[in-house]
């Protein structure tokens, strides 16, 4: 009996003194962000700094709070990534300079997608994605045999690092034009298991509602998301004319509460056509809007039109009042142009081949190109601009 208290008592010291080595060392670990302040007060004045790479290289404590879901989310890069015919996503920190995979997306239902295929030697089959309400999301791609691979569109939230799926769409597709305006995403036209002309002219419209609510805080991501989906649908907009936007894979453009899109890629002739988002209503592109666009296109806050000339390697800004695109800067590195996003004041290009990123500042009066480099092994296939992911 007296050998058990004396173990007993044993195991109860030990375990003491490790509880009070471990509260001993999680105060060395937890450094104050600003001594003689607390942290609350603290992060209220780190908050105000404009550029987080000011406090990135200052300390650990500020350099974890950068990655908080606390502090106000920095603008990163991601990117739709291929190597050897399969499809990965990452987001590089612009603070750190260091690419970050995603999580995969949920294997329920399973993603096949089909990007290299003999009959298409020269090119990728097309993975079309946008940005909406700070989510990445996946819209259309081909899987195997060509049929459509997303029968629902998949979402990204950088800000819980998680993967969801949207509303079922009545027709998946491929080949279709897809853009963004606002909370709301946009498909139309597009070929599903096979061409149909009801499908080629239909224009469909989801609006994410993405108004404020606990989508930021983990403990409530899940009860929101599920309200949210409950309401989510998709709704017929008013339809096109014929079906010739179906020949390949189209980017809308939201513009100044407009989607503008071409049905043809490069110096190619092409039909060019905006859509109306409040009047519900189609019109043909301004002659000089059309004839400039000769590139990938994007626009800076739905506000600034930015196009990239492909072949000659000219990075230009559409000017409404002339109907003219303008000339920002000439480089040999934008030659080949395939994709272009543009926020916070940069405009990011992928260059031919999907070999490198070319990042552009054109709020400076003498815009400056800065060389952001893949990673090894890797070919850019889209990009967009998101909230940092949290650590």
């Amino acid at each position: 009996m007296n050998n058990s208290t004396t173990a007993c008592a044993a195991v109860n010291r030990s375990k003491t003194l490790r509880e009070r080595h471990h509260r001993r060392q999680k105060n060395e670990d937890h450094q104050s962000l600003i001594p003689g302040l607390p942290d609350d007060i603290a992060q209220i004045c780190l908050n105000q700094v404009h550029h987080p790479s000011t406090l990135f290289s200052v300390c650990h404590s500020w350099r974890k709070l950068i990655y908080s879901p606390s502090f106000p989310p920095f603008l990163s890069l991601y990117a739709i990534l291929l190597a050897t015919n399969q499809v990965e996503f990452a987001c590089f920190d612009p603070i750190s300079s260091k690419w970050h995979l995603l999580p995969p997306p949920p294997p329920d239902p399973s993603l096949h997608i089909l990007v290299k295929h003999p009959s298409f030697i020269s090119r990728n089959l097309p993975i079309q994605s946008v940005s909406v309400s700070g989510n990445l999301i996946l819209l259309a791609a081909t899987a195997d045999q060509f049929q459509p691979a997303i029968s629902r569109p998949l979402i990204f939230n950088p800000t819980v690092k998680k993967w969801s799926d949207g509303p079922r769409l009545a027709a998946p597709r491929r080949w279709c034009a897809a853009g963004a305006l606002g909370n709301s995403v946009y498909v139309a036209s597009g070929v599903g298991s096979h061409y149909n002309v009801q499908v080629a002219r239909s224009v469909i419209k989801w609006d994410l509602d993405n108004s404020s609510g606990p989508e930021s805080d983990r403990a409530h991501y899940c009860c929101y998301r599920n309200e949210r989906k409950r309401r989510w649908k998709w709704e017929e907009m008013s339809g096109l004319k014929d079906g010739k936007f179906s020949r390949e894979a189209i980017e809308a453009i939201g513009w100044k509460g407009k989607l503008c899109m071409v049905n043809v890629k490069g110096d190619a002739a092409k039909q060019g056509i905006i859509y109306n988002v409040e009047t519900d209503t189609w019109q043909d592109m301004p002659e000089g809007m059309l004839s400039g666009w000769r590139g990938p296109v994007a626009a800076m806050a739905e506000e600034i039109l930015y196009m990239v000339d492909e072949s000659k390697g000219v990075l230009r800004r559409y000017d409404e009042e002339e109907d003219v695109w303008v000339e920002i800067l000439e480089n040999e590195m934008l030659k080949g142009a395939e994709h272009v996003v543009a926020d916070g004041g940069r405009v990011c290009v992928v260059g031919g081949g999907g070999s490198g990123i070319v990042v552009v500042d054109v709020v400076v009066e003498t815009p400056r190109l800065v060389v952001v480099e893949t990673p090894v092994g890797f070919q850019v296939l889209n990009i967009h601009v998101l909230p940092r992911m949290s650590h």
